[in-house]
């Protein structure tokens, strides 16, 4: 089934999010008391290509499996792919990659913000090259094959999540979360006041960073001054 793509989520909610990291946004489906799978948070498992990517941005779905990655193919060339995140649900197949450098190249061109996949990829060295946020289980050196066209634009349930096209995506080197489109407010609100209350935390570390080193500073003239009185008056 090939389903076209959900509306893109509104700039200044995505502008919102790129402002917050994945902790703090899943902090806000805790304070937020959102019972949603997994907090929103994706498996452990699924990890950053290459380190120090950052992505935010729209879901759209892609279900395969065994290896199959004609329905990755068909997503990279038939959708207006701008600010939409490639979520692909890929059975946790772990006997081939479903794509390589090549397919996030052109994904890349074609506009997608970023591929996450529950499974695996290759190409570490181009992966890094092309400095395109991807996230999956790992990276396994053979090839995919093509036999179906899949599912494309629906809802999958993957890597501990439920996602839905037009959910909001969001991936750092902590890991990826997903926030569904209803919750989106909410979660970021609370998100939002966590991160100000964190602002404000490290702030007062930070002031009390310097007065300690102020008053070690001060101890060590004040220590010097005797000293220096002493070695007079002897």
């Amino acid at each position: 089934m090939i389903n076209e793509c959900a509306p893109l989520l509104p700039e200044d909610i995505i502008k919102r999010a790129e402002k917050l990291n994945v902790a703090l946004i899943l902090d806000g489906v805790k304070a937020a008391k959102i019972d949603i799978p997994n907090g929103g948070c994706m498996d452990a498992d699924i990890n950053p290509c290459v380190r120090g990517a950052t992505v935010v941005g729209t879901a759209l779905t892609v279900e395969a499996a065994e290896g199959n990655n004609y329905p990755i193919h068909i997503a990279s060339y038939n959708f207006k792919a701008d600010g939409y995140i490639m979520v692909i649900d890929g059975k946790g197949y772990r006997e081939r990659a479903y794509f390589g450098d090549l397919i996030m190249g052109a994904c890349q061109a074609v506009g997608f913000k970023g591929m996450v996949i529950d499974g695996y990829t290759r190409d570490l060295d181009g992966t890094i090259e092309l400095k395109f946020p991807v996230y999956s289980k790992g990276l396994m050196p053979r090839g995919p094959i093509k036999k179906a066209e899949g599912n494309i634009n629906t809802t999958i349930t993957w890597a501990g999540v439920v996602v839905e096209p037009g959910d909001l995506v969001c991936g750092d080197s902590d890991g990826v979360c997903v926030i569904p489109k209803k919750y989106i407010e909410i979660v970021l609100s609370a998100a939002e006041e966590k991160a100000l209350y964190e602002d404000n935390r490290n702030k007062t570390i930070a002031a009390y960073r310097e007065a300690k080193k102020m008053a070690q500073n001060y101890h060590n003239l004040l220590r010097n001054g005797l000293l220096k009185c002493s070695k007079i008056n002897n």
